[in-house]
């Protein structure tokens, strides 16, 4: 605890995240090189699904970082209402739109390869409609943060929302499995999984390689933030001299 205390401190966290942001962004884009070179070159199609199975590559990072993204937001919103401590509200809003655009990309490349695969572009089912969901929540939070912003709130609103908005996540994670979905169950486990090594062995590239790119981006997003906030009060300063 008195290390995440110690990290609360802006200065101490620029002076980490500001060698670690060139790190993540350039060591993910080229994992994510190596993914995709990886999964369009050097897998075989799919027995059933052919080439479309490739869309995989894309489609589990972005399901995995769109609700690795919300986990983010109500851990930091959770530590704001908890500590106060004003960096983890600026992390939950870093977070939050890069979030969303991976919660969108999900559903695009989950809706592409749904056509060939399942015969129709959308299904109302349990993933699709809870994912679905989890967007929306993350627009909701992107306005609300910004809106309490705008009025000079305190912040408690949207880590909030922030924190409640988390009653999603279980339900995305184990719908295919409480509902009888079009939805294939889950495919990796800790156990082992149902996707043939021939064609899984990229995965881990494309999903370290972007989880390591949205570090980069979040922190990079946390330091332009707090960039502008120094600005703002050094301007207020100079305008009461």
């Amino acid at each position: 605890m008195p290390a995440l205390h110690a990290l609360a401190n802006p200065r101490r966290f620029l002076s980490i995240a500001k060698p670690l942001t060139p790190f993540c962004l350039g060591l993910g884009t080229l994992l994510i090189a190596v993914g995709c070179w990886a999964g369009l070159t050097q897998t075989p199609p799919d027995y059933l699904q052919g080439e479309t199975v490739r869309i995989l590559y894309i489609h589990v990072p972005a399901a995995w970082l769109g609700m690795g993204g919300w986990s983010g937001v109500a851990a930091s919103s959770l530590a704001f209402l908890i500590w106060r401590h004003p960096l983890a509200a600026v992390a939950a809003r870093a977070i939050a739109l890069p979030g969303a655009v991976f919660a969108g990309l999900c559903l695009v490349t989950g809706s592409i390869w749904g056509r060939p695969t399942w015969g129709t572009w959308w299904q109302w089912d349990g993933r699709l409609t809870s994912m679905l969901l989890l967007f929306f929540v993350y627009l909701g939070y992107l306005a609300l943060a910004r809106a309490d912003a705008e009025r000079g709130g305190d912040g408690r609103v949207p880590a909030l929302f922030g924190v409640a908005g988390s009653v999603l996540l279980p339900i995305i994670r184990y719908s295919v499995v409480w509902w009888n979905s079009l939805h294939q169950g889950p495919s990796i486990g800790l156990t082992g999984s149902t996707i043939d090594r021939s064609i899984l062995w990229p995965l881990p590239f494309m999903l370290i390689g972007f989880t390591l790119f949205f570090v980069g981006v979040v922190l990079m997003r946390m330091r332009a933030e707090l960039a502008r906030t120094k600005r703002e009060a050094r301007m207020r300063r100079m305008a009461t001299a």
